[in-house]
C-alpha cells in the first residue's frame, strides 16, 4: 500500500508556538529550560510530508534535545524579523541553519510577505522601470515572478539574479551576527553548490546560492555541512512520503525521507563537538 494512500493521507505536525512568536512550528513543543540544539530553515527543515524530519532524526542519533524551528516557505526575512526565534537560538548549545534560497526575501526589486516569504507583495519602482512590459498584479509567488522575468529578458534577468545573490549574502551576514553563539550552516539539495548551471536555474533549492556565496559566509559560522542528494534518492524518497492526492505535486518538490536521513547522519558528526 502506497504511503500517500494511508488513512487521510496527511500528517499531524502537532503545530506549536514559542513565546511571543506568531510563527507556527512543528511539534511536539519542547521545554526551553532544558539544553537543546536549535534548527532553523524552511519547508525541508519543517519536514513537510516527512514523518520524521532531520531535526528529529538528529535528536535520536545524538541523544540531545532538538528544537525544530523550521518554517514552511520561510526565508531569511522571517527569522530576522522574529525576536523570539533569535532569543531561542542565543540560548541554544548550537544552532543549525539550513541555507535558504535567495528568492524569498525582500530586496531592491520586490517585497515579500514578512512571514510567508514565498509570497510576492509588490514590485519596486526600479523593477517596474526595468520591466515596463510586465503587469506585476499577475503574481502571487516569487518563483513565478522570477520565471516570467527570465523568459521576458534573459539579459535583464542577469541583474535581478545578481541582486538577489548580493542581498542573500548581506542578509545572511546579518543573520549570523544576530544569532550569536555557535552556528552551523547546512546545505541540503539535489545539486552541489559547485554546479553553476544548477545554481543559476530557477528550480530546486536553495535557489541561486552557489559556492562563492557560501564561502563569503563561512568565516562567520563554526562549520558548513554539505549534503547532496541524488535524483534516485529523491525519487525513492517520494514513495516514502505521506501526502494526500491533492498535495502530490507539492510533494514532488520535496527531497524526501532519504535526504533527511543523510542530513541527520552528517549533522550528528558535525554537532557532536558542541554537546
Amino acid at each position: 500500500m502506497a504511503y500517500q494512500n494511508m488513512g487521510e493521507g496527511s500528517l499531524n505536525y502537532t503545530p506549536c508556538r514559542y513565546g511571543k512568536s506568531k510563527l507556527l512550528f512543528r511539534g511536539p513543543q519542547k521545554n526551553l529550560d532544558d539544553p537543546y540544539v536549535a534548527f532553523l530553515g524552511g519547508t525541508e527543515t519543517y519536514g513537510k510530508f516527512v514523518d520524521v524530519p532531520f531535526p528529529a532524526l538528529t535528536e535520536a542519533g545524538l541523544g540531545a534535545t532538538t528544537l525544530n524551528l523550521g518554517c514552511v516557505n520561510g526565508g531569511v526575512d522571517v527569522f530576522l524579523n522574529d525576536e523570539t526565534v533569535a532569543d531561542i537560538c542565543k540560548k541554544a548549545k548550537v544552532t543549525v541553519l539550513q541555507m535558504p534560497g535567495a528568492q524569498n526575501m525582500s530586496n531592491r526589486f520586490y517585497a515579500v510577505h514578512p512571514r510567508r516569504n514565498d509570497r510576492f507583495l509588490r514590485a519596486s519602482t526600479l523593477l517596474r522601470t526595468i520591466y515596463r512590459e510586465i503587469d506585476f498584479t499577475d503574481f502571487n509567488f516569487t518563483r513565478h515572478l522570477l520565471q516570467t522575468l527570465e523568459v521576458t529578458s534573459e539579459e535583464k534577468f542577469v541583474m535581478v539574479r545578481q541582486e538577489l545573490r548580493d542581498a542573500w549574502v548581506a542578509r545572511m551576514r546579518t543573520m549570523a551576527n544576530k544569532l550569536q553563539g555557535d552556528v552551523v550552516l547546512l546545505w541540503l539539495s539535489g545539486h552541489s553548490p559547485d554546479d553553476e548551471a544548477a545554481c543559476d536555474a530557477i528550480e530546486g533549492d536553495p535557489l541561486f546560492v552557489n559556492r562563492e556565496m557560501i564561502e563569503e559566509i563561512r568565516p562567520l559560522v563554526k562549520d558548513v555541512v554539505e549534503v547532496v542528494v541524488s535524483q534516485d534518492e529523491i525519487d525513492a524518497g517520494y514513495e516514502m512520503m505521506i501526502y494526500s492526492d491533492l498535495d502530490a505535486p507539492a510533494a514532488r518538490e520535496m527531497l524526501g525521507p532519504i535526504a533527511h536521513a543523510k542530513a541527520a547522519k552528517a549533522l550528528q558528526d558535525a554537532l557532536a563537538p558542541y554537546l
